[in-house]
């Protein structure tokens, strides 16, 4: 019986061809999901996961996956649908499949009231370099980091790569990056000293925090490292929690993984522990048409009974 393969040291996981042609046919026979509140319907997950048990080698793939995510080692996973996409395309169908994959590890939510439970990274020349859909450094951060209850896990699924291959998402174990700072600076992280963002039109991500610790007296399971690079320029930051702020970034930066993102990889990063961000884009994107430019899908998971 073939194996699902992983490689550990990027967490990647490749599936077998056996199941990723049943996982072909899944993909074009899934119902539209249906979303209560701001979270994926019960039933649909039902309907999922039934559809998905029903494929050779699936089971085993779960726990591989689930493992990359828990394990010691883990918290985060690219799977690689690459093969699938290609066959099935990266509409309607692809996204139901891949949202049903997702649901196997928590539950899929909508926390943008004006998004779709999908919602769009795409490039934009206009837009201000360090941003999501700039073209810039976008530098490590955490996912609605001013929220009281952030989701647990974002993921980034790629449609479309920079043309020009450039643009690799980065990641960066936050915790292991906190244990290596001074206990002084560590002591700075914990106080409720930090801001940055807005909070406006959010379902299911609690209230608005602010201003926030870094580093909270949680459980690495409950609690988060509440970092974006972009607090730095936030005004009235003291000296003191500034300085502390930034040795974090540089260990970060200094602990920094990185995985060029192919068309079908779909990245799983858990926010109690990671932060992620981008490498800038290849030079000329004003060369490449719009059509072709790079763009990714993106969605969030709430974990169950959270």
């Amino acid at each position: 019986m073939p194996e699902i393969a992983s490689a550990d040291s990027l967490n990647l996981i490749d599936l077998p061809s056996e199941l990723e042609s049943r996982l072909i046919e899944i993909g074009s026979s899934l119902r539209p999901w249906d979303v209560r509140g701001a979270h994926l319907a019960s039933s649909t997950m039902e309907q999922y996961r039934a559809a998905l048990d029903s494929a050779p080698l699936f089971r085993e793939f779960r726990h591989l996956l689930l493992a990359a995510l828990d394990g010691e080692v883990g918290g985060y996973a690219v799977v690689r649908l690459g093969n699938i996409v290609q066959a099935i395309g990266a509409g309607e169908q692809f996204l139901r499949l891949a949202t049903a994959i997702l649901a196997e590890v928590a539950v899929p939510f909508q926390p943008f009231k004006r998004w779709p439970l999908w919602k769009e990274i795409g490039t934009d020349l206009d837009a201000k370099p360090g941003l999501s859909t700039g073209t810039g450094y976008n530098a490590f951060h955490m996912d609605l980091v001013n929220a009281t209850r952030p989701p647990d896990y974002t993921t980034l699924l790629r449609v479309r790569p920079d043309p020009l291959g450039a643009g690799a998402s980065i990641l960066s174990d936050a915790r292991e990056a906190v244990s290596r700072m001074s206990a002084t600076s560590r002591a700075h992280l914990a106080d409720a000293a930090f801001s940055y963002g807005g909070f406006f039109e959010l379902s299911d991500v609690g209230e608005e925090y602010g201003p926030f610790p870094v580093l909270d007296d949680e459980p690495a399971s409950r609690g988060f490292v509440r970092f974006t690079a972009k607090m730095l320029a936030e005004p009235g930051l003291d000296d003191q929690h500034a300085h502390a702020a930034a040795e974090l970034a540089e260990q970060l930066v200094a602990g920094q993984i990185s995985h060029t993102l192919q068309r079908g990889d779909l990245m799983i990063v858990d926010q109690h522990r990671w932060v992620h961000g981008r490498e800038p884009l290849g030079d000329g994107q004003r060369n490449v048409a719009h059509a072709d430019r790079r763009l990714l899908l993106q969605l969030f998971l709430r974990r169950a009974g959270a």
